[in-house]
C-alpha cells in the first residue's frame, strides 16, 4: 500500500471517530481509539514511538515520540486544541525528515469539522 492510499484510511478513521465521539476529548482518548481502530483494520502500528536523535557522534535515545506511525510509512500526529500553533506542522515536518518517512498527518480532533482539523505534510514524496 502507498503512503496515500494508508492516508486516505487514517483519514476516513479519524472522521469516523470525531463524528461518532464529537471534539473536546482527551488527545490520549483519540490517540488510543485510533490506535485500536487501525490495528482491527489490519495495519501495523507503532505508538508512542521514541525515534532517537544523533547528533555528529552524539546520539540521543528520545529525541522525540511519535503518536502513530502507520506501516512505517505515515507519521500521525494527534492533538486536541483550540487551535494548531504554528510549530506543529514544523515538529511533523522535522519528524518526517530525521525518520525519512514522506507523509505525516496532523490530527486535531477539538474542530468541529474534522475536515478543517487534518493537515498533510510531506518530505519529499
Amino acid at each position: 500500500m502507498t503512503e496515500n492510499e494508508i492516508s486516505l484510511i487514517i483519514v476516513n478513521t479519524a472522521y469516523h471517530v470525531h463524528y461518532t465521539l464529537g471534539p473536546g476529548l482527551l488527545e490520549s482518548v483519540y490517540e488510543e481509539i485510533m490506535y485500536y481502530e487501525l490495528c482491527k483494520q489490519g495495519f501495523h502500528v507503532e505508538r508512542q514511538q521514541s525515534i532517537p536523535i544523533i547528533w555528529d557522534e552524539l546520539k540521543m535515545e528520545i529525541g522525540f515520540r511519535a503518536d502513530l506511525i502507520v506501516e512505517s510509512k505515515v507519521i500521525v500526529e494527534l492533538k486536541s486544541v483550540e487551535t494548531i500553533a504554528s510549530v506543529h506542522p514544523k515538529q511533523l515536518l522535522t519528524y518526517l525528515k530525521v525518520t525519512g518517512i514522506k507523509l505525516g498527518l496532523l490530527i486535531n480532533f477539538n474542530e468541529p469539522f474534522i475536515k478543517n482539523g487534518i493537515t498533510r505534510i510531506v518530505n519529499n514524496l
